[in-house]
Formats: C-alpha cells, sequence, structure tokens
C-alpha cells in the first residue's frame, strides 16, 4: 500500500462528534456580501482596452499651427496680458536647490519687491527641501503679490530640486497668472570631477 492510500484510510476511519443544530451558529452573510461587492466592484470597472481598436490619426502639422500661439515670436513682447504689455510683467523667480526653495518677485526692471524661502515660512531642517515647504512658500508669496496689485507674473525657475512644480502649483493656488515659464538652470559643460568611489 502506497502512503497516499494509508492516509486517505486513516481520514475516513475518523469520526466527528454530531454537533446539534440548535447550538451551531453559522453566519454566511458577510462572506457573501464580501463577493456580491467584489462582482459589484469588477461590473464597475471600465472595459478593457483593446489596443489598437479605434485608434485616431492625429494630423501634426494642424497641431503644431493650432498652439503657435504659445511660442514666443517677435510679436510677443508688445502683446496684452490684462491690459500690460508682456515686458512690463512682474516677474517671479524661483530659486530652487535641494535643500531650499527660494522665491522672489521682481518688478519688470529688475527691482526686488517680495522674497520669501522655505526656512522663513518656519521649515526646519530637511523639511525647508520639500515640496509641501515650496508650495506653501508660493502661496504666501503670492498673496502678498496680489496685495501689490500685480495679478498677472512672468516666471523664472532656476535649479534643481523637489520644489520646482509645486512651487509654480503654490503660485497659481495663490491667485497668480502664470503667463510665461522660464527655465533657467545653469548647464555646466564643464562639470567638477566626481569622487573616486569610495572603497570597502
Amino acid at each position: 500500500m502506497s502512503l497516499k492510500s494509508v492516509f486517505l484510510s486513516a481520514l475516513r476511519s475518523i469520526t466527528l462528534p454530531a454537533v446539534p443544530l440548535q447550538t451551531s451558529r453559522i453566519h454566511t452573510s458577510a462572506c457573501w456580501r464580501k463577493a456580491e461587492d467584489r462582482k459589484e466592484m469588477l461590473a464597475s470597472l471600465p472595459a478593457k482596452d483593446e489596443g489598437t481598436v479605434g485608434e485616431k490619426t492625429v494630423d501634426i502639422d494642424t497641431l503644431i499651427n493650432r498652439k503657435a500661439k504659445f511660442f514666443p515670436d517677435a510679436s510677443t513682447a508688445t502683446t496684452l496680458f490684462n491690459g500690460t504689455p508682456f515686458n512690463e510683467l512682474p516677474i517671479c523667480n524661483i530659486r530652487v536647490s535641494p535643500n531650499n526653495t527660494i522665491i522672489s518677485v521682481t518688478d519688470h526692471k529688475g527691482v526686488l519687491r517680495l522674497i520669501r524661502s522655505c526656512g522663513i515660512e518656519g521649515f526646519k531642517n530637511t523639511r525647508k527641501g520639500t515640496n509641501i515647504a515650496a508650495q506653501a512658500t508660493a502661496v504666501t508669496i503670492s498673496g502678498k503679490a496680489i496685495e501689490l496689485g500685480w495679478k498677472t507674473v512672468r516666471v523664472k525657475v532656476r535649479g534643481l530640486g523637489p520644489g520646482r512644480m509645486s512651487a509654480i502649483k503654490g503660485l497659481q493656488m495663490g491667485g497668480l497668472n502664470i503667463v510665461s515659464i522660464t527655465d533657467n538652470t545653469h548647464v555646466s559643460f564643464n562639470p567638477p570631477r566626481p569622487r573616486k568611489q569610495r572603497s570597502l
């Protein structure tokens, strides 16, 4: 006899004591409800994408012509935004580093009017370099800029860090209308040598 047949015969010989039906209370409604909820959830999911079925063709030339107004040209400097020419709009400079985010607002001539940083906002140590700190700083400085009467601004971003996009989003949340975003990050074509590999 094999081990499997011995095991099966031993299982058959085991008799369980009879349990009276009045004392056993089995609740199965929760299990059925979970199954029904899962079925409803699966039924509400969108249909699977069938790949190339219903694929759309896009004419690139018309798309570029339609978006041509977003690119600067010779007349951009005199274009009016809320009644102000583009070259007379105030400039919001965002200086981003891995450890901090500094936001300053200047007039069109470059004269500094407002400045805030994550440290001034009350964030300390490593929290200064987070995207939440950058967003909070941007919301505060946008409120101060609106008090000065500036509603439409240009944005110049410089540096790399977690607060780049969050600061721009914070300016929008604060109520400023952003007309253009310029990236002024310095690119070094002769960077310093990296440190030699650590020997373990």
